[in-house]
């Protein structure tokens, strides 16, 4: 089978590094080899934030609308090549075409927003602040800046990053997932195609290495990170550490509360896309349904139905509904998590490490297949509880009542997404205003604001102190500066020894 060579991009061009390592890029459905991409040295990594460095001055000095110009011809292009985008997401990753389009539809939404930057860079101005003094304020780009993006979106979340950094006057730095990779070059491709200049975008590929040496590189100004939350505490903390702006966003353990005054019908609808849409490696995945009062049989039956009833196959299949497990790797960490869950007593409904993988059609038999599981009677205590999988596992919770469903939530370490399906709007109101969830979802089970809001959750979900995207993302990759001017005609003679105030 014949396999493809990802290479990094830097200063405009392919670049194959020095390092001499790679690494296998598989196509999970199959589990063969795809593709090999090149993991970069500290040297690759120095040579991307030198190219970007060079860029930089010219580019943070153009004016922000033709900056708009080329976002705005960069998203023709998107739409364009959309489509080829969401194949290469499904062949590397695994997620179901149709989920992939979704994906790339979203970091489209990002594209449309940055064309709007010299809206969004505008400053405020207060004429005769003080007597014969005006003061006004401008957000200007930090430098270089860095992106480093897991593997479940990988065109979704540098778009949260780039298209702001860039339209904002920063020059940018990618360093991808190395599971599926190639999505990352065909971006870059339509940067070059929309006319940015050369360095003002860059690919690094890698592994750890290269992360470390984007952390530790005087150059680097700031870092943005999606990934697990022990990684995303590390990278803040060294990050910082450097004297770096950080904003790292970690994991997840998102709960949807089932009321009993909720149609039922749709908030099983929305358990079972929710939970098992992407195989469950999504961020913002519900993992834990959270069943009040007496619908908790009724729910879990429909879930169980259900979710024996997936249609798990080639995700370029138009009929699938949830693909294969990224890496065998994943794979067998997830049935970890399963076996812990029996063992520790839930009780195990549907049990996804029965799937037979010779359903999903020729040629993916030896591909990391699983079907969805389900759980009841799961307590706080347990592991699967506890632990982000990040896989089609769904564990359902009884609790009596609304209060102690949303205490249940607070005392979680992970605050990124939560829904609540009801049709009250006392209760609607109550959940908003008292849960300790960034992103609150009412009778929406994947609360993902859009583009002009932003991404982020609260607790160990987001080390950092701004969302990405939105107008957090601009505020992130810009830098404020305020100036008092007044001319010698309104200075008064002699030296004042207090501190100025308004006069």
């Amino acid at each position: 089978m014949t396999t493809t060579t990802i290479n990094h991009f830097i200063n405009g061009q392919i670049s194959q590094g020095s390092s001499g390592l790679s690494q296998n890029v598989f196509n999970p459905a199959t589990g063969n080899v795809t593709g090999n991409v090149v993991l970069a040295s500290a040297h690759d990594v120095d040579s991307a934030v030198q190219a970007a460095k060079a860029a930089f001055p010219t580019w943070a000095d153009t004016p922000p609308i033709r900056r708009a110009r080329v976002m705005f011809k960069f998203l023709e292009l998107l739409n364009t090549h959309k489509d080829a985008l969401a194949e290469a997401i499904t062949k590397e990753h695994g997620k179901v075409f149709t989920d992939a389009q979704g994906e790339v539809a979203r970091g489209i939404d990002i594209v449309e927003f940055a064309c709007g930057i010299p809206q969004l860079l505008k400053g405020d101005y207060t004429e005769q602040v003080s007597t014969g003094i005006d003061n006004w304020t401008m957000r200007q780009p930090l430098g270089v800046v860095a992106g480093i993006t897991p593997f479940n979106f990988p065109v979704m979340v540098p778009m949260w990053m780039f298209p702001i950094a860039i339209a904002t006057g920063n020059t940018f730095i990618l360093k991808p997932s190395p599971l599926d990779p190639s999505a990352s070059l065909m971006i870059a491709d339509l940067l070059k195609q929309a006319g940015l200049p050369d360095g003002v975008f860059n690919v690094v590929q890698g592994d750890k290495d290269s992360v470390e040496a984007l952390i530790d590189h005087p150059d680097v100004k700031a870092l943005s990170f999606v990934g697990s939350t022990p990684i995303a505490n590390l990278i803040y903390e060294r990050g910082a550490k450097h004297g770096k702006r950080v904003q790292a966003l970690g994991g997840a353990k998102n709960h949807m509360v089932v009321m009993p005054d909720a149609n039922l019908d749709k908030a099983v609808d929305a358990l079972i896309g929710a939970a098992y849409g992407s195989a469950g490696e999504r961020c913002m995945a519900i993992s834990v349904a959270v069943l009040v009062g007496d619908v908790a049989d009724g729910v879990v039956a429909q879930l169980a139905e259900r979710a024996k009833a997936l249609k798990v196959k080639d995700g370029m299949q138009l009929d699938a509904e949830m693909g294969p497990i990224v890496t065998r790797q994943a794979h067998e960490r997830i049935t970890g998590y399963i076996n812990k869950g029996v063992e520790e007593g839930a009780h195990l409904v549907v049990d996804g490490r029965e799937f037979d993988a010779a359903q999903t059609g020729d040629g993916c038999a030896e591909g990391f297949w699983m079907g969805g599981t389900l759980f009841d009677h799961v307590t706080p205590e347990m592991t699967i509880y506890k632990e982000e999988i990040f896989g089609p596992v769904l564990a359902c919770i009884r609790v009596p009542d609304i209060a102690t469903a949303i205490q249940l939530i607070n005392d979680h370490e992970f605050g990124n997404g939560v829904s609540c399906f009801t049709e009250s709007g006392s209760v609607a109101r109550e959940f908003g205003r008292r849960i300790q969830v960034g992103m609150v979802g009412i009778n929406v089970p994947i609360p993902v604001p859009m583009a002009w809001h932003g991404f982020g959750g609260w607790k160990r979900s987001l080390f950092g102190d701004t969302h990405a995207y939105g107008e957090e993302g601009v505020r992130f990759y810009t830098k404020q500066k305020s100036i008092m001017q007044r001319w010698s005609d309104s200075i008064d003679s002699g030296a004042e020894f207090v501190m100025p105030t308004a006069k």
